[in-house]
């Protein structure tokens, strides 16, 4: 038994306490942050737009890089921590331990691969999707900076997330806040004070994952006693590297799935106008403020789910699961409600002109109609995640993303009605909800039904 496994003899909270005060408590904080964070999305492009609409443009196109940087970042973290809490529910302190560390080690090494595309991959990536010099060279000044110095962001997502899978959501509130807080408020000084424009938005967001970096990494050493940091005789450990994988990397190719589908998607659309992209970029600005507390939400309830796996306690585990759909359903219906009455007070955010407010207002409201389907899909995916089976989340996140919505938005970009392209995403959510519920009870049928409490 490791050194500080007499601390916690006692068991963790995620083990005794009632299951609705637990998500409660281990969502609320996350949620909140992340609303922080979402806030920061949007406070961060209102500002790009200000500088003109080939800099937001810019930041766009920007996105499916930026995109799948944090999807390893989180993927890595994904399968950190869903190893790290069913290690603790199982009382394995030691192995707990070794997951974390081996799951820093592998946040430098994907930090090594990111700082060589922003060195050698970021031009070529912009001349690929447009031939408009300036946004070309806007994307270059932005995206280099956010890779080159992407260390702070896989460091704050790295030690936000050894603190959410010991329960500690509190602690990675105030790591994500700090983040985004020192972030929007650097943003209009390096911008327009500093008069650095684009690369003065990137410096920001720098600078604000390095203090929520140095925020994590101190509440990780002094204050998270359910786990001990050490490199001491440090030597990769192949077994739990694959476990760490074997949930993180689905993630992982999710994430990218999601990012071709961006790159793609912006296609279609800047083959009717640009304009149509910046609709989109800005779409995803907002739905971000609907959506990140779901996924704060979902941040609570996979270290409880895996946690009581790992425990094999099936009544906790459904009880979680029921009660996370419940509170989802009901986020992304006032999500709905707010993108369908208020489109253009939404878009008008981003200084949009008359033919975006056009194009982007009906956008919006056919969008905003998948809206529930996803709050029941994310919470289903999160499931497979916390119980090992994240593969199951990539074949959803596939399925959805390029099998579904990029052939149906082609085929209705062919109408020449722009309108229709959107409904692609209606469409194509329902056909991932019939998915995601079937994989779900095969999960349940197979690791769950057998469970004794």
């Amino acid at each position: 038994m490791s050194n500080q496994s007499s601390s916690t003899l006692k068991e963790n909270k995620m083990g005794t306490m009632p299951i609705n005060k637990l998500l409660i408590t281990m969502s609320l904080p996350m949620m909140v942050s992340m609303l922080v964070q979402a806030l920061y999305n949007i406070i961060d492009s209102i500002f790009v737009a200000m500088i003109s609409e080939n800099a937001f443009t810019a930041v766009n196109y920007a996105f499916p890089a930026q995109n799948l940087l944090i999807g390893v970042a989180v993927g890595t973290g994904v399968g950190m921590s869903s190893l790290l809490s069913r290690y603790l529910g199982a009382k394995e302190f030691d192995s707990a331990n070794k997951s974390a560390v081996n799951g820093m080690f592998l946040y430098l090494l994907s930090y090594s691969v990111f700082l060589l595309l922003g060195i050698f991959a970021v031009r070529p990536f912009f001349e690929v999707q447009t031939e408009n010099a300036e946004v070309v060279r806007y994307g270059c000044e932005y995206l280099s900076i956010c890779m080159i110095g992407s260390i702070f962001s896989f460091g704050e997502i790295c030690f936000n997330r050894l603190l959410q899978s010991t329960g500690r959501t509190t602690l990675s509130m105030f790591v994500q806040m700090t983040g985004a807080i020192v972030n929007i408020i650097l943003d209009p000084v390096f911008i327009f004070v500093f008069d650095m424009g684009i690369a003065g938005a990137a410096i920001a967001t720098v600078i604000g994952q390095a203090a929520g970096t140095a925020v994590g990494i101190f509440a990780n050493l002094k204050l998270n006693k359910d786990i001990h940091i050490s490199f001491k005789g440090f030597k990769p450990d192949g077994k739990i590297i694959k476990n760490i994988y074997s949930v993180g990397l689905p993630s992982i190719l999710m994430q990218s799935v999601g990012s071709v589908m961006v790159f793609f998607m912006n296609s279609i659309l800047s083959s009717f106008t640009e304009v149509a992209t910046n609709v989109f970029g800005a779409y995803f600005k907002i739905q971000s403020f609907f959506f990140m507390p779901v996924f704060g939400l979902n941040n609570g309830m996979v270290p409880i789910v895996a946690y009581n796996f790992g425990a094999r306690r099936r009544k906790r585990i459904t009880k979680t699961i029921k009660l996370a759909v419940i509170y989802a359903i009901i986020i992304m219906s006032l999500g709905t409600l707010f993108m369908v009455a208020f489109p253009e007070l939404l878009l008008s955010m981003f200084s949009a002109s008359d033919e975006m407010l056009k194009i982007g207002a009906p956008a919006l409201r056919i969008i905003a109609s998948s809206f529930l389907g996803a709050a029941v899909c994310i919470c289903l995916n999160s499931v497979s995640q916390a119980v090992g089976n994240g593969m199951y989340s990539f074949i959803v996140s596939f399925a959805r993303q390029l099998i579904f919505l990029l052939p149906i938005a082609y085929l209705m970009s062919l109408t020449g009605n722009l309108d229709l392209v959107w409904v692609s995403y209606p469409i194509a959510e329902i056909a991932s909800l019939i998915l995601s519920a079937f994989l779900y009870k095969r999960i349940y049928d197979k690791k769950l039904k057998t469970m004794e409490d």
